[in-house]
């Protein structure tokens, strides 16, 4: 990467984490199981609050909700869901912390249809779209909404449409790179 290189105006230049989670994770299609319920759930802990917190408690959540293994998570308990609520390294929010354990039980449930998370999600991919500046793009689309309304009916918490939309930037079902972005040409080349 050379000091010229161009990036979203969203990634700051001075967090060295946030940097690399621009250039080298969002907007990267995504598949892995555990990533996608990774990433729903960093993405609904962040509502109120920014990224940044997030991203530097992302460790922190990997240790705490069993490296995002939606099996393991679906059995906590009450007793553990207090403790984490003790837990300095996320979000001590019990909302939060409870829709985590209700939505990995959702996803176990959604394998006993035969049916994927990443299937699920994928339904909802959006068109390729070019985002000029960061004013271009939406916190909401239609299909942000659609997979909102589904993963609710589903049994699924703190997803709302602005948190799929964030969610689905994350994880690449959109690349919302701004076409100045050096990431931009890397994510619409199929590769």
């Amino acid at each position: 990467m050379t000091p010229t290189t161009r990036r979203c105006e969203w990634a700051p230049a001075s967090d060295p984490l946030y940097l690399a989670y621009h250039d080298e994770e969002w907007g990267v299609p995504a598949h892995s199981e555990s990533h996608l319920f990774e990433m729903l759930t960093l993405e609904g802990a962040q509502a109120g609050l920014s990224w940044a917190t997030i991203l530097h408690k992302r460790q922190g959540y990997r240790a705490a909700f069993a490296g995002f293994d939606a099996a393991a998570v679906a059995r906590f308990t009450p007793a553990k869901v207090e403790r984490l609520l003790r837990d300095p390294s996320i979000v001590r929010n019990r909302l939060k912390v409870e829709s985590t354990v209700s939505n990995a039980r959702a996803i176990v449930a959604l394998g006993k249809t035969d049916q994927s998370l990443d299937t699920l999600l994928w339904d909802f991919a959006a068109a390729p779209v070019r985002r000029r500046s960061l004013a271009d793009i939406p916190s909401e689309t239609p299909a942000s909404k659609a997979m909102s309304k589904e993963l609710k009916r589903r049994g699924f918490r703190f997803v709302g449409p602005t948190v799929c939309y964030a969610f689905m930037q994350a994880c690449g079902l959109v690349n919302d790179h701004v076409t100045t972005c050096f990431r931009y040409r890397e994510l619409a080349t199929p590769k």
